[in-house]
């Protein structure tokens, strides 16, 4: 398997599967346009869609981050965390969200745990999105907005939040300084 970042992992199992954007995007329901500035632009959407592609591409959302054996208990130290990937809140804007991987390397997992840094740039434009499975979130640092169907919820440091991710939901942070999160998502196969 190719190794490398979000977008050239996408892309080598879209080769794989002998599917080009528009194959991808039918299976997805997901914009063309934002396929491709995606893929040629290294720029990654919010969890809810890349579940999605994950999904029409037959992988687990962990495929595209990792891949590599492990053994437990596995364990990540906060002096090696890495940045996987950040969501911009745009073409050409700032990130809104920078995602560490937990689980990177437990090949076994059936859960995909990450820290996020949730900066403020997040509260620009709050698009919903939903997908299979549930999530936890609990907040570290800061205070985070949760948008969840038509309801929003305000969590605050040692608040912590665990919904169904099929109801269209979004987390910003809720303030001017950013907020860290510990969230789990669960996605069936």
């Amino acid at each position: 398997m190719q190794t490398g970042k979000v977008n050239q992992r996408i892309t080598y199992f879209m080769e794989q599967r002998k599917m080009d954007i528009q194959d991808l995007s039918q299976k997805t329901g997901l914009d063309t346009g934002l396929l491709d500035t995606m893929l040629t632009e290294d720029v990654y959407p919010p969890l809810g869609p890349l579940m999605k592609i994950a999904r029409a591409l037959g992988v687990r959302l962990g495929t595209f981050l990792d891949d590599q054996e492990s053994c437990d208990p596995y364990i990540v130290r906060k002096t090696q965390r890495q940045s996987e990937f950040s969501v911009l809140a745009g073409k050409n804007k700032p990130a809104a969200l920078n995602f560490f991987a937990l689980g990177k390397g437990k090949t076994d997992r059936h859960m995909e745990p990450f820290f996020v840094e949730i900066l403020p740039e997040s509260a620009r434009e709050k698009k919903l999105s939903s997908h299979e499975g549930e999530e936890f979130i609990a907040v570290i640092k800061g205070s985070i907005e949760v948008n969840y169907g038509q309801e929003t919820h305000i969590l605050n440091q040692g608040d912590s939040v665990y919904y169904n991710s099929i109801v269209p939901h979004y987390v910003s942070c809720a303030g001017d300084d950013k907020a860290e999160i510990h969230a789990v998502i669960y996605i069936p196969e």
